[in-house]
């Protein structure tokens, strides 16, 4: 078995964005921020790590063909959407939206007092125009501790939301010492995003806001060197 080639993205390169009200950090090219070398990964389009200042957000637009993907990290985010799904997103939670022919959306922090911290992810879709849908399915730190918890698949595998794409997602908190094995046979690839603490991917070390691409994956090895919370994106 060959070694993993591990091509690290580290969280001071990638771009930004300051808005007064939004402060974000892109890991691939984005609205004003362009850079060739990073405009996806296979199917995943967008990383944005997102800070949304109390009381403010993205008032209603519109988005097509696209797996809409939010990862609330600290605080919460109020989703209102064409199809009439209204709904408080918080940590632990995934909600999943399914842009396909066409929705209008938008996102507030409705604290008024508190920051919030969320990933926004969009991931190609395997079929353009489909019915747009919406889901939303929480994931208990319990669950998600020393292993890898599937919680985004093409088929809705073991509870995880369903995505119109050939795309899992799994999160996972590691504690320090602790290690996880994602099986690879070379055939899949993979992006690893840390949201935060501090973790091996076999010999490479990876901190909060750290991305890593491995191209034709053999097994991985993971291992927290502090308490680690992270994503794993496995990709046709």
């Amino acid at each position: 078995m060959k070694p993993n080639e591990i091509i690290i993205r580290k969280a001071s390169e990638r771009g930004l964005a300051e808005h007064g009200w939004l402060h974000s950090r892109f890991s691939f090219s984005f609205g004003s921020y362009f850079d060739p070398k990073h405009m996806g990964f296979h199917a995943l389009r967008v990383i944005n790590d997102d800070i949304i200042e109390p009381g403010e957000g993205f008032g209603t637009h519109p988005h097509e063909n696209m797996e809409i993907i939010s990862y609330v990290v600290e605080g919460a985010l109020e989703h209102k959407d064409s199809m009439g799904t209204g709904s408080v997103v918080r940590p632990n939670d995934v909600q999943r939206m399914s842009a396909g022919s066409g929705i209008t959306h938008s996102e507030f922090n409705p604290l008024g007092d508190t920051p919030m911290r969320l990933l926004q992810i969009w991931i190609k879709p395997g079929k353009i125009g489909v019915d747009p849908s919406y889901e939303q399915k929480t994931y208990l730190p319990e669950d998600k501790t020393n292993r890898l918890r599937l919680v985004a698949s093409p088929n809705g595998a073991e509870g995880s939301v369903t995505i119109n794409q050939d795309a899992r997602i799994y999160a996972s908190i590691l504690e320090p010492g602790a290690e996880v094995v994602k099986s690879g046979d070379g055939s899949r690839n993979i992006w690893v995003q840390v949201v935060n603490g501090k973790l091996k991917v076999d010999d490479a070390v990876l901190e909060t806001g750290d991305g890593a691409s491995i191209e034709k994956a053999d097994d991985l090895v993971f291992q927290g060197l502090e308490t680690a919370e992270f994503l794993v994106f496995d990709l046709a």
